[in-house]
């Protein structure tokens, strides 16, 4: 019997519904390229294009459109559009293999080691005759699951207490209240600074080609910067010291008491080191106007482990990206000068931190109701 020619007239047909089909799958962005490019074949055999114009207008080959067709005549739309399923390269490790590896990577690596590597697994895994694989497979097995066990972040909830709630809420709650001139919001922190000078002067940077810096330096000593910010009202404070000691805490107080004169009470959010406390002021300033200068402040200590809840830790990161970067400042003087610019122009653009995390997010990323309800549960 002689076989039937489909090709000898191109002009296709479609019903209303394949039409339907075929258009929802060119408009639908999830679907697969190569699905979308052969409804769109089809569709222009159907609009009685040539096979010719067809393969430029897609960059194919006139047999790729020729064999879309056919599938299509022959075995329906399902056939012509999406492919048979394929067998694929055999399992190179079981699951219960993944699963011996996976908990070796939640284990402490060999001792002498501080973190796994894909080598050191590698390794582990074969000494242990769990699988004799390659890298490579190793590799591919920790990107599926998303694990990288040689990062690590500084950062950690401690078990929570009455006290850390307690804290923790006061915070949230305060920063959830709205901006009131009269009782600011002030966040407070420091950071120290390691002062270097450039030994040989940088080769500056020219067209394709990056600045170029020795890697020798000379050690000029430390300083130290108190970073305070109003995060609703987008004021910047940054002041550089030679140290750090309870007198220049001292000092950096009274400049904030300075800033706000019309304000009824400060409320002002500080860490537990050692320097901030009462005495310090007492101290420097004498009693009277160490209980004076107190009283124009509401402290609300941060819980242990809980620098997170300070807004002015933003205020350092945004400080030492923008303003010291990797740069080599050699003395106080070129850290003054420059950090006061770095203040100037964030105060005159008013930069916001558009702090978002809540009391009820908390109550619901630590799976507790409210304090009382924690307090009568302890």
């Amino acid at each position: 019997m002689k076989k039937k020619n489909i090709f000898k007239n191109s002009l296709l047909t479609l019903s209303g519904k394949q039409k339907k089909i075929f258009r929802g799958i060119v408009h639908n962005n999830q679907s697969p390229e190569r699905v979308i490019r052969r409804a769109r074949i089809i569709l222009a055999i159907a609009k009685n294009f040539s096979i010719v114009n067809i393969a430029r207008f897609f960059d194919i080959t006139e047999n790729t459109v020729r064999n879309t067709l056919r599938i299509f005549l022959e075995k329906g739309l399902e056939k012509a559009l999406y492919d048979d399923p394929r067998s694929g390269r055999p399992r190179v490790l079981s699951i219960k293999q993944s699963q011996q590896i996976i908990a070796c990577v939640c284990t402490n690596p060999p001792y002498g080691y501080a973190r796994w590597s894909i080598r050191i697994l590698t390794e582990h895994i074969r000494s242990q005759n769990i699988a004799n694989v390659g890298r490579e497979t190793i590799r591919i097995l920790l990107k599926y699951h998303d694990f990288k066990p040689w990062r690590e972040k500084m950062w950690c909830i401690p078990r929570l207490d009455e006290e850390y709630i307690k804290r923790m809420e006061d915070i949230l709650n305060l920063y959830e209240k709205p901006y009131s001139q009269q009782e600011p919001v002030v966040c407070f922190d420091e950071r120290p600074i390691v002062l270097h000078s450039e030994i040989r002067n940088p080769i500056p940077m020219k067209s394709h080609r990056v600045m170029l810096r020795d890697s020798e330096y000379k050690r000029c000593g430390t300083a130290n910067a108190f970073c305070i910010v109003e995060p609703k009202a987008g004021r910047h404070f940054v002041y550089p010291t030679e140290k750090r000691t309870a007198d220049d805490f001292a000092k950096i107080i009274k400049k904030i008491e300075n800033f706000y004169p019309d304000a009824n009470k400060i409320h002002l959010v500080l860490d537990n080191l050692n320097t901030h406390k009462e005495k310090s002021l007492i101290d420097y300033y004498g009693l009277n106007e160490g209980e004076r200068i107190c009283s124009k402040f509401t402290i609300h200590y941060t819980p242990n482990h809980g620098s997170w809840l300070n807004q002015a830790e933003i205020e350092i990161s945004m400080y030492s990206k923008q303003c010291l970067g990797h740069d080599r400042i050699p003395n106080m003087k070129e850290l003054k000068e420059r950090t006061a610019k770095w203040v100037s122009r964030m105060n005159s653009k008013k930069i916001k931190i558009n702090w978002k995390f809540t009391t009820s997010m908390a109550r619901k990323k630590f799976k507790y109701k409210s304090e009382k309800t924690f307090r009568s549960e302890q």
